[in-house]
């Protein structure tokens, strides 16, 4: 077997949309992500299923992308029945406060509803959805020297505990 390589990073997140158009004004007019690739493909390569779509990438500063499958019938992507909508969520990293409020901002002058700025401790974040359902987050590193390193060392720990304590509440009586 050969040796498995670190993953190096995000090369692309997708996810449906109802209409190709209106996501490129929401990512590249208002968050500044430019559109840098279109594919019209009539099947799916991956599994050879015969469906024409539309898959477009906008990218980020870091070379990464953020993308998108337009199926053509521009139906709205449906949130998951058993998650609450904050839970799948895409974060987007960027330098300093100032910027993640000139952010939220711009959306609220888009009339995008934009929830905080939230202080995680380690990062302040504001969180909105896309109009495709979409829970996005801008977010950036506010942690103080030494707080990555700390989590990581205790990090199987509560991870352990976190386990333990579910289980428990699993065998608990009701009521």
């Amino acid at each position: 077997m050969a040796k498995l390589q670190k993953i190096n990073g995000l090369y692309h997140f997708a996810f449906p949309c109802r209409d190709a158009e209106e996501t490129r004004v929401f990512y590249e007019d208002i968050l500044g992500l430019p559109l840098v690739h279109c594919m019209m493909p009539d099947a799916v390569p991956s599994s050879g299923e015969s469906i024409p779509y539309a898959h477009i990438f906008f990218e980020m500063g870091d070379g990464s992308y953020v993308a998108f499958f337009d199926l053509g019938t521009g139906e709205m992507p449906k949130p998951s029945p058993n998650t609450p909508d904050w839970v799948q969520h895409f974060a987007m990293e960027v330098d300093d406060i100032d910027t993640v409020l000139g952010f939220k901002q711009k959306l609220e002058a888009a009339g995008v509803e934009v929830r905080g700025l939230v202080d995680h401790e380690f990062i302040q974040s504001i969180y909105f959805f896309d109009p495709n359902g979409l829970r996005l987050e801008i977010t950036t590193r506010t942690e103080e020297p030494g707080f990555i390193e700390h989590a990581a060392r205790v990090a199987h720990t509560e991870l352990a505990d976190w386990t333990r304590a579910k289980a428990e509440r699993a065998l608990a009586p009701a009521g």
